[in-house]
C-alpha cells in the first residue's frame, strides 16, 4: 500500500507512522468509530475485519484488538436493537478470551486492559437477554459473576431478576449490596421497602445526613413516606407526601405529585387521585408516571375527550412503554371498540409482563367478552404481583359470580377483607357477594352499614343499600340516604335512583326534577330515560323541566360519526394477537 493510501487510515488524534502495521490501523479505526458513536459503520467495518481475522489469523488483528473488536461490534448491535446478534457476538468474545488463555498467546489481563472486562460483557449479555425476555438466561449470567466482583449495576440487575422470579430473600440481599456502595440509589430503596424491609433498616443503609441536613432534610421525609406507602398506611403516606409537595423545595415535583396520586388511588380516594395525577401530567406531559392510572380514572368517569387527549399525549412520547398502550386501551374500551382495546392491553403486557394496570385492563376486557377463564388467569396474575391491590380481588369476584361459582366468590371476597383490612371497598365487595344468597342477605346488609360508618359517602355501598331498601319497600329510608348523598356529591345514578324512589312515593314533581338532573349528567342513562318517558306517558303528570344536552354528548350517544385524531394513529394496526 502506498504512502498516500496509508494516510487515509490515519486517525485525527494519532498519526500512523509509515512502518505501523495495518493491524493497528484497522483496530484504531474501529475504536474511532466506537468513540464517535458511528454504530452502523462500526458493524459494517467490524464484520469485515473479523472475517479476515477468522480466515487469516496470522495477518490480522492482535488477540487483544480482536477481542475488543468483538466487544465493540456487540455493543453497537445492542445499541441498534439487534439483541440476539449482540448477545451472540458478546458470547463469541468471551469464548475467544478463554481460547487465547489456553494457548497462552496473550495474558487475559492484557485482553481486558483497554476495554470492557468480562464482568461488563456478561452484564451486556444479560441486558440483551432481558430485552428478548430470556429472564432465566440473564439471571444465570449475572449469578456466574463472583460476589466479590459484582458491581452495584450487577447487583441491581440481580435484584430486579430475583424479584421478578419471586425470590424475595436474594432480591433483598442484592438491593442491600447496591445501597452499601450507592446509598442514594432510590429505586433500590423503594424496592427494599416494597419487599417488606422496615423503613428504619433501609434508612440505616443510606448515607449519613448529619452535617448537611439543610440540603437533604427532605430525604428522610421521602423515605418515611414510601415506608408508609409500602406498609399500606395510606393516610400517613399521604400526609408525608403532601408535606413534601406543599412545604418543601420539592413543590411541583412530578414524581411526588404522581406518587401522591397513586397513594390516593390505592386508598380508594378516586377524586383526589384524579386531581393529583392531572397535576402531574400538566407539570410534565412527557413523564408517563401515573398516566395509566389517570386513564383508568378518566374511563371510570366516562370522560372521553380527556382520555383521548391523554392517549394522544402519551403515544407521542414513546411506544416502548406500557402506559401509552394502556391509555389507548381505555379509550377504545370507552368507545366500545373492545377488539382494539384488548389488543392494546395485550401489547402493554407484552412490553412489561408485570404491568399490573395492563393485566387488570386485559382481565376486565376479557370479562366483558365473557372469556371468563382467561380473565381469571389475568386477575390472578395481577394479584400475585400486587396482592394488596383491591382491583384484582374485585375482578376475580366478578368472574366467579359470572361463572355461577358463588363459593369461590365468597372466599375471594372474604380473603380481601382479611388482606386489605376492613376498608369500605373491601366490606362492600364482600357484601355484594353475600347479597346474592337470601340466607346471607342480613349479614351483607350489616357489612354495608359498617362500610358507610367508615365512609358515609362510599357510593358502591350507598347503591347496594338503596337496592336493599327498594326490595324491602323502605322508600323513605332510601330517600333520606340519597338526599344526604346528593347534598355532597352529584352523579347521574344517585339522582336517577332518588327519582325512582320519589316515583314510588308518588311525588312526581321531585321525581321529574331528579330525572332531569340525572340526564344532564349522563344523557344516555337508560333508566332515567325510561323513567322520564313513563312520567310523560302517564296522565296528569307534572311537566318535566328541560335538561341540557351538549351537541358533543348527542354525537357520542349516537355512535361514531367521524374518525378522531387518535384513531388515525392506529387505524392501520393489525389487531390479531395470541392470548397471553
Amino acid at each position: 500500500m502506498g504512502r498516500k493510501n496509508q494516510n487515509i487510515l490515519k486517525t485525527p488524534r494519532e498519526r500512523v507512522t509509515p512502518d505501523s502495521s495495518s493491524k493497528m490501523c484497522l483496530f484504531e479505526q474501529i475504536k474511532l468509530l466506537h468513540e464517535n458513536g458511528l454504530h452502523s459503520n462500526l458493524i459494517a467495518l467490524g464484520g469485515l475485519v473479523l472475517t479476515v481475522a477468522e480466515n487469516q489469523p496470522e495477518n490480522s488483528l492482535l488477540p487483544a484488538a480482536r477481542y475488543q473488536t468483538l466487544v465493540y461490534v456487540g455493543r453497537s448491535l445492542q445499541i441498534q436493537g439487534e439483541y440476539r446478534r449482540a448477545e451472540a457476538t458478546f458470547r463469541e468474545a468471551l469464548q475467544y478470551v478463554k481460547a487465547i488463555a489456553k494457548t497462552k498467546v496473550a495474558k487475559t489481563s492484557d485482553m481486558f486492559k483497554d476495554g470492557l472486562t468480562e464482568i461488563d460483557v456478561k452484564y451486556a449479555m444479560a441486558e440483551c437477554n432481558i430485552a428478548v425476555r430470556q429472564f432465566s438466561q440473564a439471571l444465570t449470567l449475572l449469578e456466574s459473576i463472583p460476589q466479590r466482583h459484582r458491581t452495584p449495576k450487577v447487583n441491581m440487575g440481580l435484584g430486579r431478576l430475583y424479584q421478578q422470579a419471586g425470590m424475595e430473600r436474594p432480591a433483598i440481599t442484592a438491593y442491600k449490596e447496591v445501597l452499601k456502595e450507592c446509598p442514594l440509589a432510590l429505586e433500590a430503596v423503594q424496592e427494599l421497602l416494597s419487599l417488606g424491609v422496615r423503613g428504619a433498616e433501609v434508612a440505616s443503609l443510606m448515607i449519613n445526613m448529619h452535617g448537611n441536613s439543610a440540603e437533604t432534610e427532605w430525604l428522610s421525609l421521602w423515605v418515611k413516606g414510601h415506608a408508609y406507602l409500602h406498609s399500606r398506611d395510606y393516610p400517613s403516606a399521604i400526609s408525608s407526601f403532601k408535606q413534601l409537595e406543599e412545604n418543601s423545595a420539592l413543590s411541583r415535583n412530578v414524581d411526588i405529585l404522581a406518587t401522591l396520586g397513586e397513594t390516593y388511588y390505592l386508598a380508594g380516594d378516586s377524586k383526589n387521585a384524579l386531581t393529583m395525577l392531572q397535576r402531574a401530567h400538566t407539570v410534565n406531559h412527557l413523564n408517563l408516571r401515573g398516566s395509566d392510572l389517570l386513564a383508568c380514572l378518566f374511563a371510570a368517569d366516562k370522560r372521553n375527550r380527556e382520555l383521548e387527549e391523554l392517549a394522544m399525549a402519551t403515544t407521542a412520547v414513546t411506544d416502548t412503554a406500557p402506559q401509552p398502550w394502556i391509555t389507548m386501551g381505555y379509550y377504545c374500551q370507552l368507545s366500545k371498540r373492545t377488539t382494539k382495546a384488548i389488543y392494546f392491553a395485550h401489547k402493554a403486557c407484552s412490553i412489561n409482563p408485570r404491568s399490573v394496570e395492563g393485566l387488570l385492563l386485559k382481565g376486565t376486557l376479557l370479562l366483558e367478552l365473557k372469556k371468563l377463564q382467561e380473565a381469571v388467569m389475568h386477575f390472578r396474575e395481577a394479584m400475585q404481583i400486587a396482592p394488596h391491590r383491591f382491583e384484582p380481588h374485585k375482578g376475580l369476584v366478578d368472574c366467579y359470580l359470572a361463572m355461577h361459582r358463588s363459593r369461590e366468590a365468597v372466599t375471594i371476597a372474604s380473603n380481601a377483607c382479611k388482606l386489605l383490612g376492613q376498608t369500605p371497598r373491601a366490606l362492600t365487595l364482600y357484601a355484594s357477594v353475600l347479597l346474592k344468597d337470601s340466607l346471607t342477605v342480613s349479614k351483607g346488609k350489616s357489612l354495608l352499614e359498617k362500610a358507610l360508618k367508615e365512609d358515609p359517602y362510599h357510593l358502591p355501598a350507598v347503591y347496594l343499600l338503596c337496592e336493599l331498601y327498594e326490595q324491602d319497600m323502605r322508600y323513605e329510608a332510601a330517600i333520606e340516604l340519597l338526599r344526604k348523598q346528593v347534598a355532597v356529591q352529584s352523579t347521574s345514578r344517585l339522582h336517577q335512583m332518588l327519582a325512582d324512589f320519589f316515583s314510588h312515593v308518588h311525588d312526581e314533581e321531585k321525581a321529574a326534577h331528579h330525572f332531569g338532573i340525572a340526564l344532564n349528567h349522563e344523557p344516555s342513562n337508560t333508566r332515567a330515560l325510561e323513567g322520564m318517558q313513563k312520567m310523560e306517558a302517564a296522565p296528569d303528570t307534572v311537566e318535566a323541566p328541560p335538561y341540557d344536552m351538549e351537541v358533543e354528548d348527542i354525537a357520542d350517544s349516537e355512535g361514531e360519526v367521524e374518525e378522531s385524531d387518535l384513531e388515525a394513529v392506529w387505524s392501520d394496526v393489525d389487531f390479531s394477537f395470541s392470548g397471553q
